[in-house]
């Protein structure tokens, strides 16, 4: 045992909320070209866990660090459009690509008021999809078949998942690369990623042998009370390295820079979240899961 003002091995190290070592991650270099990119679906079928949040702000963070990001609303709710301040109404989306009414995505994406960030918006129509879908011939592959068009052109390809394990869900696994698992830090949000991976699993096996578990993204952190705490180490515990050094704490910014229909990057640059979300940008090049 050391003795009293003796300098242990542990001491000037600074741990995270995560219990490992806190890395500091570099900015990462800027590209000398683009594409092809790589498309990351962030899914859980528990709805309000901050799948829209995360894709929103990790894209914005994404684009300010030299990537192009094609964001893709992929929930009937069309929360991600409204939050990045677009209407969808009269213009294409990704229910129009879905079933062929429009045949080229470039005539759905929309850019947004963050550069670098564009935008294939959705709305309470692609709740039919499914229905519509459920007798097309590759019916997992369609969006897959869709994405492939502009795939050249961007660097990541965001797919902001509705809160569903169903045919919609299955077909952006089927298009992905990567998995990225946003998950509250509350108790019963834990009991559904086991579900969500066993789905992952079937797809890997049957549609998708390339898809990967990209990382769980602790969100809605409150390092004040216990149970917080305790779910978050039960996570790590569950599934180890697969857990994001990065955490997204909770604050009441989220939803102001929602109403404002702009990333909290860009709404409260110097916010922690705004911090958290750049060091989730640095962490996912860092581990390869984005160019």
């Amino acid at each position: 045992m050391a003795r009293a003002g003796q300098n242990t091995p542990l001491e000037g190290i600074d741990f995270g909320p995560t219990g490992r070592i806190q890395t500091e991650f570099p900015e990462p270099a800027p590209l000398s070209e683009h594409g092809p990119a790589r498309i990351i679906s962030l899914c859980n079928q528990k709805g309000g866990v901050g799948k829209t949040t995360t894709t929103i702000s990790m894209g914005a963070a994404l684009a300010a660090y030299g990537r192009r990001v094609l964001a893709v609303d992929f929930d009937p709710q069309g929360a991600l459009s409204a939050g990045l301040g677009v209407v969808a109404h009269d213009t294409p989306t990704i229910y129009d690509l879905l079933l062929g009414h429009t045949k080229d995505p470039h005539e759905a994406i929309v850019s947004t008021k963050v550069p670098g960030l564009d935008l294939i918006p959705a709305n309470i129509d692609l709740s039919a999809a499914e229905v519509h879908l459920v007798g097309e011939v590759a019916r997992e592959q369609i969006l897959a078949s869709v994405l492939r068009k502009v795939s050249a052109e961007y660097d990541v390809i965001l797919v902001d998942c509705q809160p569903s394990l169903g045919l919609l869900t299955v077909n952006a696994l089927t298009a992905s690369h990567g998995v990225l698992i946003p998950l509250e830090c509350e108790f019963f949000a834990l009991r559904g990623v086991a579900l969500l991976i066993e789905t992952i699993d079937k797809v890997r096996d049957r549609l998708n042998p390339a898809i990967k578990l990209d990382g769980i993204l602790a969100t809605m952190y409150d390092s004040r009370t216990l149970h917080s705490r305790e779910v978050l180490e039960r996570v790590v515990e569950a599934f180890g390295d697969s857990v994001l050094e990065t955490v997204i704490g909770r604050t009441v910014k989220f939803p102001d820079a929602s109403v404002a229909g702009v990333p909290i990057t860009d709404f409260a640059p110097e916010h922690q979240a705004a911090k958290a979300y750049r060091q989730l940008a640095r962490e996912l090049v860092a581990r390869g899961a984005v160019a």
